[in-house]
């Protein structure tokens, strides 16, 4: 195995978000050289990673330049030129989740498609070019409401995804091509995370409830453990175990899940990344996903992912209305709060709805937990 500790060891890291810098974070443990490429300096990453490259990891000559002078390649984002990534690959540079997983992950109705062709349990779906033909479709009695519409390409937190239940949801419909799928009747929602190596080593974390904001579509209260019969948290770790096996992918891959009301345990969607429902793991596991992930992508062994304690995790969003420098109220009412463990980004400027970061809070009895999070929600208001 190559010396990761050693000065002239590099890991690069496509985008300079939150989740970048959780990733440097922990790579600073191990004192690993991160080397991110983003746009711009000012993003979370660039505070804390040993070398910043201002590029767009959109762009091959970007990344491919990149790439060549890094030892192992991973990423933050999906959404990243994989043709470059293949040239990487085909060129013996170490690039973890492989391109080609990217290729399908990245393309919803790709990504649908393979769980078809490899027989993993998911909704029905039908795939249309366009808003316009979502339209003629139902105009003509072939698709019928209600239903959810998922743009292929380039959705994230909650973009492009329209819940459309009547006619009255017509304006909703999304102009781009997209997957349709029906409308579930969920149980409730779950996820698990789970991480593999190049020896085909795995581990899952323990599986997660997911609450939803309703108005921006993203996750905003999240349970750990889930709420579920053991024999559904087991059968969901089996599922996510086949799913980053049938991708070959080495690194975390986030298995989002439906637990419907008859039994099933649908796929939802996947990310192959560190995701918003591990955050908790920082705080409330013996290893956290940003740690996995580089064991993962480095093959080394995976740690334990056993819990230290029950958590929840909320996440702490731009309120609405403003849009300007971030101003954070009611800091001091929740970090003297008991086990209420708080993880800011590092964006200067605040929207509405925008993950300025997240709050971890820990208790032996979930339901405390719980109400120490509806607190946190209330008390702490990110303005302009």
């Amino acid at each position: 195995m190559q010396n990761i500790i050693h000065p002239d060891f590099k890991v690069g890291i496509l985008g300079g978000g939150q989740l970048g810098k959780m990733l440097c974070l922990a790579a600073q443990n191990w004192h690993l050289q991160t080397w991110i490429l983003d746009t711009s300096s000012d993003f979370p990453a660039g505070q804390v990673c040993s070398h910043f490259i201002e590029g767009n990891f959109k762009d091959f000559d970007d990344v491919y330049n990149f790439g060549k002078q890094v030892d192992v390649l991973t990423i933050e984002i999906e959404h990243v030129n994989t043709e470059a990534l293949l040239k990487l690959e085909s060129e013996g540079v170490k690039v973890h989740p492989s391109p080609s997983a990217l290729n399908i992950i990245k393309d919803k109705g790709l990504q649908k498609q393979f769980y078809a062709d490899k027989g993993l349990p998911t909704s029905s779906f039908e795939l249309y070019e366009s808003g316009e033909a979502i339209k003629q479709a139902l105009n003509n009695g072939t698709l019928e409401y209600p239903f959810v519409q998922k743009s292929r390409t380039a959705g994230y937190d909650g973009k492009g995804v329209a819940v459309i239940l009547s006619e009255n949801d017509i304006e909703k419909i999304l102009m781009t091509p997209s997957v349709i799928e029906p409308l579930v009747d969920i149980e409730k929602e779950i996820a698990v995370i789970v991480a593999r190596n190049e020896n085909g080593e795995m581990q899952t974390f323990p599986a997660v409830e997911m609450e939803f904001n309703p108005v921006a579509n993203l996750v905003e209260f999240l349970v750990c453990p889930a709420d579920i019969p053991y024999e559904v948290a087991q059968r969901a770790e089996i599922l996510a175990k086949e799913t980053i096996a049938d991708f070959d992918i080495c690194g975390l891959l986030a298995v989002e899940l439906f637990w419907t009301k008859n039994g099933q345990i649908l796929i939802n969607e996947v990310a192959p990344r560190t995701h918003n429902s591990g955050h908790h793991t920082i705080d409330s596991c013996y290893t956290s996903q940003f740690q996995q992930q580089l064991r993962a992508i480095l093959n080394l062994p995976l740690g334990s992912t056993k819990m230290k304690t029950p958590s929840v995790m909320v996440n702490l969003l731009g309120a609405e209305g403003y849009t300007g420098q971030a101003i954070y109220e009611g800091l001091d009412k929740c970090i003297a709060t008991e086990g209420v463990k708080i993880h800011f980004y590092g964006k200067e400027i605040t929207k509405p709805f925008r993950k300025m970061g997240h709050a971890t809070i820990l208790d032996e009895e979930i339901e405390k937990a719980k109400e120490k999070g509806r607190f946190v929600l209330k008390n702490l208001v990110i303005k302009s």
